[in-house]
This record gives structure tokens, sequence and C-alpha cells, in this order.
């Protein structure tokens, strides 16, 4: 079968050659316009001054991050929706109840009896306090340390944990579950840190964990960090163990605030691109970042808006709120505004200084069938995959175009753009659960994730710059739509579609010489053309009322050309 295999995979062509302008019309003229105006510094500064806050829903941090935003977005002429005239930029302050009180940490150490230094201080390990925690008496809690082996509830059963604190290498909220709310403990010592986050290159890193919220027990957990639970560990074998632990939280009654922005679109206002950036989470990079970011867009908007210099005639939607609830809400809560919801972007961990954190920029593509099918250069992260059935899949020119515009930019200045299959777990999850396009900028795998290590020394202006440029490059091309951009966008696509294609077929043929079954390889590229044969159409709808007989013309060459491709290929295959 394939003893002509190097002959066949040069003489065979996917496509009569469909080439992009090197630099299209629209993303270029875009990129001119918002990077000579976005301010890196801006988006440094804010994102410091979030990254300075412990932010949960309701908690001063969260809603001090708000109010920060709020005056950046007075400054840049946002006026309250409210007071707003026809055509005018305008924001709106968002205010939901909380199901439970909202919970800050103010401070804490911890102590192992007989040493003269705290293991622990809340001043530089500001996750070692488990979200949901009361305080401790404020003199503090000095209490016998029993060691579990395993976290199993038989286990903790038999330790007789009553009255005492319990350590072991566990996560929080399982430990805190059956050794303080079943078995009557103190409080819990818990050591859980994931092996992408290098612990014992980083012993004094620590993730923030929750425990569940305890109004009857008012008790405490504590995340610990390699270097104390080494600490621990040591004194153990020395003997038995008390811990001294002071701990001052605060839990009030309080509301979600989620806020709003909008630049009005002049011809169809009722559609819309929403950007989404979450702000609780207590790090930097996660979410600060997407914060300062999203803000420095938001001014940069306004201000090309009021100088004439952008004309978007669909509506920019700019959302900072809780990650997944405010995203999901907006979308929920209005069925009318949900169908005008075109696009929609998640900006998580943007600001990333990769020479530090490890990581690398990725767009986190909407499911396609590179996310059932992982394989060549496609690579899932450390945050693992998420199961993908076809049935899942919602074929968008949405992709490529997002990934046309990174790269784009990228050429202008060295940045590393690379992609990586749908995982979820993000703001862009709401969005493609209402079938709404949408995927997610981000970076991982980051050593500091999660951690209290995640701070503003990790973050670099120039990759703030570089996503919030590409960001709203994006939405004001997609906005602005029309005959040019529709056509743009199928030279995108029918270009993505040849290259990917092409790399499909030589994957298929290298498994197949390598024992893989044919009909699963069919069944691959199958798929693929059907994402694409799918996908050409969808690039109608930045057109507004008139069509275009070039377009239509186009759309239906590439369609043919596809499915001839697909003929080809699958002959090749059964060769």
């Amino acid at each position: 079968m394939f003893q002509r295999l190097s002959h066949i995979l040069l003489a065979i062509s996917l496509f009569t050659s469909v080439h992009a302008q090197e630099g299209p019309a629209g993303i270029e003229k875009y990129l001119e316009v918002v990077n000579d105006q976005f301010d890196a510094d801006r988006a440094y500064a804010t994102t410091h001054f979030v990254s300075e806050q412990w932010r949960l829903p309701g908690n001063h941090g969260f809603d001090t991050s708000i109010y920060y935003v709020q005056q950046i977005l007075e400054e840049a002429g946002f006026v309250p929706q409210k007071e707003a005239k026809a055509g005018q930029a305008h924001y709106r302050l968002e205010q939901y109840p909380l199901r439970r009180p909202s919970w800050e940490p103010i401070s804490a150490q911890l102590s192992i009896k007989g040493q003269e230094h705290a293991i622990l201080d809340f001043s530089s390990n500001r996750n070692m306090i488990a979200i949901n925690s009361f305080s401790t008496p404020a003199e503090g809690q000095t209490a016998a340390v029993v060691f579990v082996e395993t976290c199993s509830a038989d286990a903790i059963k038999k330790a007789k944990v009553k009255g005492k604190v319990v350590a072991g290498k566990c996560n929080v909220y399982q430990l805190f579950r059956t050794a303080v709310l079943k078995e009557g403990a103190l409080g819990v010592l818990a050591y859980s840190i994931p092996t992408y986050n290098q612990p014992e290159k980083h012993p004094h890193s620590i993730p923030f964990r929750s425990i569940g919220f305890n109004s009857e027990a008012k008790a405490w957990g504590i995340n610990l960090s390699y270097a104390a639970w080494q600490a621990l560990d040591a004194a153990r074998k020395a003997g038995p163990v008390e811990i001294h632990t002071k701990i001052h939280t605060k839990i009030y009654p309080s509301e979600e605030l989620t806020l709003v922005a909008e630049i009005p679109g002049e011809k169809n206002p009722d559609e819309r691109f929403v950007f989404s950036a979450h702000v609780q989470e207590p790090g930097a990079n996660d979410n600060a970042s997407g914060v300062g970011t999203l803000a420095e867009m938001a001014r940069v908007a306004a201000n090309l808006y009021q100088q004439q210099k952008i004309r978007p005639q669909r509506t920019l939607t700019f959302l900072w709120g809780d990650e997944i609830v405010s995203t999901r809400r907006f979308i929920q809560q209005d069925k009318a505004r949900a169908a005008g919801i075109k696009w929609g972007l998640s900006l998580d961990m943007v600001g990333e200084d990769t020479e530090k954190t490890g990581g690398t920029f990725l767009i986190e593509k909407m499911p396609d069938p590179s996310a059932i099918w992982t394989r060549g250069d496609d690579k899932h992260t450390e945050w693992g995959a998420s199961p993908v059935a076809k049935s899942d899949l919602n074929p968008h020119y949405f992709n490529d175009f997002m990934e046309k515009v990174c790269r784009s930019q990228a050429k202008r200045n060295g940045w590393v753009v690379n992609t990586n299959p749908f995982e979820g777990g993000s703001d862009h999850q709401p969005f493609l659960n209402a079938k709404i396009p949408g995927l997610l900028f981000w970076h991982f795998t980051d050593v500091f994730y999660h951690t209290d290590a995640d701070r503003i020394d990790k973050v670099s202006p120039k990759t703030l710059h570089n996503v919030g440029v590409s960001a709203l490059t994006s939405a004001l091309v997609l906005s602005e739509g029309g005959e040019e951009v529709a056509l743009e966008l199928h030279d995108i696509l029918q270009t993505a579609a040849e290259k990917r294609l092409n790399t499909e077929k030589q994957l298929s043929l290298t498994a197949l010489q390598k024992g893989a079954k044919l009909a699963e390889e069919m069944d691959i590229f199958t798929t693929w053309i059907h994402w694409y044969v799918k996908s050409t159409p969808t690039v109608t709808d930045v057109l507004f009322d008139t069509d275009s007989p070039e377009l239509q013309k186009k759309l239906k060459r590439a369609e043919k050309r596809l499915l001839k491709t697909q003929k080809e290929t699958l002959r090749l295959l059964k060769q």
C-alpha cells in the first residue's frame, strides 16, 4: 500500500491554492490604530492595583477592584447608562444578592510550639488561610497535631482527632469535611500542591483552596507550602507536635457586583461582541491581568470612538465580574440580548512574563475536531482535556480568524502565539454552552498558577499590550462587518483549511503506515472536511442587509474544492 508513499505525498495538492493577503486590510488597519493608542503601562498599573486585593465576590478586594475599573471608564468618557444619550458609550454597575456571606482574609500565623519563628505568616503566604475559614480567638489556639497517613474517613475516625488539629497530604476541603465536621477537630493543616507548581523548586508557594462554609463549627483550615510541610514533618520525627494558630478573617453579608460597559453599534446595536474578564481570585496573572487588559481596551475603544477613528456597527460589550457566573447570567437573563451575541472572548491569565512563569500564550479554541483527536502539533495543557463529541462541534470561522489576528500582531514584534484544543473552565464556557462562538486567551502551563507566588513581578507589560491589541482589533474588525470583512474572513478561513487538511492527510497516512485503522483515519479526515464545509458559509454573519454576489461565488467554489479534497484524500487513504 505504501510503496509509493513519498511520491504520493508530493503529488496531490488539496486545493487550488487560496492565499489571503499577507496583511489583511481590515486586520492591519485596526492593528495600526490600536497599537498606537494602547498604553501597556496603564494596563500594568491596573493589573498591579487589582493584584494587591484579595478578591472574592462581595468582599472588599473584589468591590475595590470593580470601583477602580469604573473610575477608568468614567475618565475615558463612559457615562452611567441611565444618563447616556443615543450613541454614547455607557456603563452600568449591577448588584446581585449572595447566597452566603462574603469572606475576607486579614492575617494569620502558624507556629510550631517551641520554635522561635512562625512556619507560615499571611504577610508573605497570602494563600495560607483556606477560604471560608473563621477566625481563631484573638490570642490564637494551641493544640496537639494528629498526622494522618491517608485521608479516608476510616483513617481519620481511628485517629481520634476531636479537639485536635489534623495534618495530612490531602485536599483541604476533603480533610476539613471529615476531620472537623464529622469528627470534631479544631482545624486542619493540608498539604496538596499539583506537580506543575513544582513545589520542591518553589517551596514557599501555596495554592489557594477553600473549605465549606461552616457557620456552626466556625472552624478553619490552613493550606501548607512544601517548606511548611517539611517543617511539620521534621518536628513529628522529634516527638509529639503542638502548633499555635492565630487567624483573623472577616465574614459578612454582601452583594455581588458586575460591571458592564458598552459602545453601542451604529447599525445593528442589538448584535454584540462580548469580552469577559473575571475579577475574583487573588493572583496577578490570574486574573488581575485580564481585568487590567480589558480596562485598557475599553479606554482605548472609547477614545477611538470619540475621535471618530472607529465606527462599530455592532455593540462592543466589556464585562467584569465573577468567573463564569457573570458571563452566564449576562447570556441567560435576557433572551433577546442573548440572541444578538455573535462572539465571546474570555481574557484570563493574559499578562505573563513567560520567561518567569514557564507558560506560553495560548488561544484555546472553541471545540473543533482537534479536541476529539489531538495529534500532530496540537497538544493539551496540563489543565487537561474535557470530553468532546462530534455533537459538541459548532463549525465557525472564529478560531482561524482570531489566530490570524494574533499572528499578524506577532509579526510586528516576535510575540510567541500558540493554540490548544478546547479544555474549558473559564468564561468562554457559557458562550459555548449557549451555542455562541467563544474562545479563551490565556497562558499555561504556569508554574505559579493559583499560588501566592503569582504576583506582579510575573506580569509583562509587553504581553498585556500584545493580548489587548489583538483582542480589541478582532472585535473592531468583526463589529465593522460588511462585504469586505466577509471576503477577508473567507480568505483567512480557506487558507487555514488548506493548511489543516494537508496536515491531517499526512498524519493519517503516517498513522496508517504504523498500523492505524483505515475507518478511524477516514472518520478523522471526514470530520475536518465537515468542519470547514460548515464553517465556510458562517462568514456571512458579518454582512448586513445586502447580499454579496462575489462572496456567494467564492463560497460555492470553496465548498466544491473541499468536497473534491475529501474525495481525493479518502481515495488516497484507501490505497
